[in-house]
Order: structure tokens, then sequence, then C-alpha cells
């Protein structure tokens, strides 16, 4: 069997506890060392076996894996955040099936997740934005012509973008050309969870300069949105006196003049 674990965002104590039973339990671990934090290996059984997949190409993996299964063992592919997001799974899941191998998902806590919590953010504040964008810059690897930055700029919708840290200057730009103003607020999230985690809060037209100022260009989270100002928000409809849910009656709320 194989297990697609969520590591989550960096701190090692953000893993499920799901997933850490199944590193316990783990007979081999593949783990994307480059991101995951190598302290989580500490939790695995004596014999175990680790590999590094930032060494390993998508064959070798499978092949690990495979070898694994023949001999009755348990594999735990560590993913770093949630493996549903960047996490180059659904390869490795066709592969198996292909060898009839069986497998699951561990969910875990994603990094955008992370960098809420670094900033104590709320994404989805009432009258502000109500959806989150997951995106990244197009890079060595592509991304669809439709799914461009200017394009989901326009919705002015929260933004949460990967793997472009690298690429901020061009990055402003796109959001600019999709229609964010200048002062429109953002903010950097390094290593969100991590001991070294550091975050800056700027705008839109002085994300470059921010970035360049810190030397942050890679492993870093952008957001961008209104919501990072947590100003001008309507309070939430759910726990207000006069809005009845299936749990609680609706009362007379108070007047202005006397709250």
């Amino acid at each position: 069997m194989v297990y697609f674990v969520g590591a989550g965002s960096g701190a090692p104590d953000l893993i499920t506890v799901r997933g850490q039973r199944l590193l316990q339990q783990a007979d081999v671990i593949i783990y994307a060392g480059s991101l995951v934090n190598p302290l989580l290996l500490e939790e695995r059984k004596a014999g175990c076996s680790v590999y590094n997949s930032a060494r390993m190409t998508l064959e070798q993996v499978i092949q690990v894996m495979k070898e694994t299964e023949e001999k009755g063992g348990m594999t735990v592919r560590l993913h770093t955040g949630d493996p549903s997001i960047y996490g180059a799974v659904r390869e490795q899941m066709d592969g198996l099936e292909q060898l009839g191998i069986p497998y699951e998902s561990c969910p875990g806590v994603s990094s955008l997740c992370g960098a809420a919590a670094a900033l104590d953010l709320e994404y989805t504040l009432p009258d502000v934005s109500q959806s989150v964008v997951i995106t990244r810059m197009a890079g060595r690897t592509p991304v669809p012509k439709e799914e461009e930055i200017a394009a989901f700029a326009s919705h002015k919708a929260t933004m949460v973008i990967f793997l472009s840290a690298g690429m901020v200057e061009e990055l402003s730009e796109r959001l600019l050309a999709g229609g964010y103003r200048k002062d429109t607020p953002a903010a950097i999230v390094y290593k969100a969870s991590w001991p070294e985690e550091e975050t800056y809060v700027c705008t839109v037209g002085t994300l470059a300069e921010t970035a360049r100022s810190h030397q942050i260009t890679k492993t870093a989270l952008i957001l961008v949105g209104d919501v990072i100002a947590h100003s001008h928000y309507r309070r939430s409809d759910l726990y207000r006196p006069g809005f009845e849910t299936g749990f609680r009656k609706a009362e007379v709320e108070p007047s202005q003049g006397e709250r």
C-alpha cells in the first residue's frame, strides 16, 4: 500500500495525527527533501528506509514503491503542504494504477493556511472578498493561457500565488495590468510556520522592492487583496443576533445608538 501524506506547511507539529501515524508505520518513506521539514523523519520506525525524491525521477520513485509493494511493505510518499496543491501526485497515482498497486491520500495543512496564520488573516471577509484564487506565474512550467495572472487579477478576489517569489517584478506588472491598484495590499510570507518564517506586508506597487530588500527569491507565498488590510468589511451574518439558523432563533438587534 502507498499513502500520499501531506507533511504540512513546515512546522513538524502541523502534520495531521493520521499522517503522523502513517509515518510511524511506514517501511519506506519517500519525501520531498527540498521542501519537507526533515524533523518529520524522526517519526520513522527502526529499519525504515528513506529516499529523498529531490534527487529522483518519477520512474525511480515508482520503482521504489513497486519494490516495496512486492516485499509486502508500506510506503509513505511525504509531500510538502497538502499533496493536492502543486504536488505532482496525479502522475504517481496513474503509475501505481498501471501496476495495480493500491494507494490512499492523507491531506495536509497547506502553506496557504500557514501563511494566513502567520498574518492572522481571514481570506474571505464579507463585502471584501468571498473567493480565493490559488495560482502561480508561468516559469519553466507553463500555465494555461486563460489562467494568466492578469486574467485572475481582474476579479479582484483574494489571490495566493505560489512558486513565484523569484519573479515578483513581473508578477507586480501582471497584477496591475489585470486591474489591481498600486496601493492594493499585498504580503510576502517566507517559509510559513518554519522557525525562520518572515512576513512582510506591502502593496502591489512595492512588492518587488520589498522582496528585493529582504532578499527573498524562493520558498515564499505572495498574497494579494484587500483582505490583507482587514478593514471595511461587514460583520458576518451568521453571528448577528437577528440572523436565524437551524440552531438559534433570531433576536431583536440593538439599534445603533444602543450598541
